[in-house]
């Protein structure tokens, strides 16, 4: 089992996120994670996941 299972809210935000920053690389990662966690209705842990996720993206910039 993946820990992102295909459909779910996490994976939508995620592909949101990543969209969200390249059309407006000046939003802060901590703004992105808050709209998506509304958008998508994530649980704290599905956050805390997006975040460390665009956090990892960060470095590799």
């Amino acid at each position: 089992m993946s820990v992102i299972e295909e459909g779910s809210a996490l994976k939508r935000a995620i592909i949101w996120a990543s969209e969200a920053r390249t059309e407006h690389p000046e939003k802060k990662t901590l703004a992105l994670v808050d709209e998506a966690g509304m958008r998508f209705n994530l649980s704290p842990k599905e956050s805390d996941a997006l975040l460390h996720l665009l956090k990892g993206e960060d470095a590799d910039r």
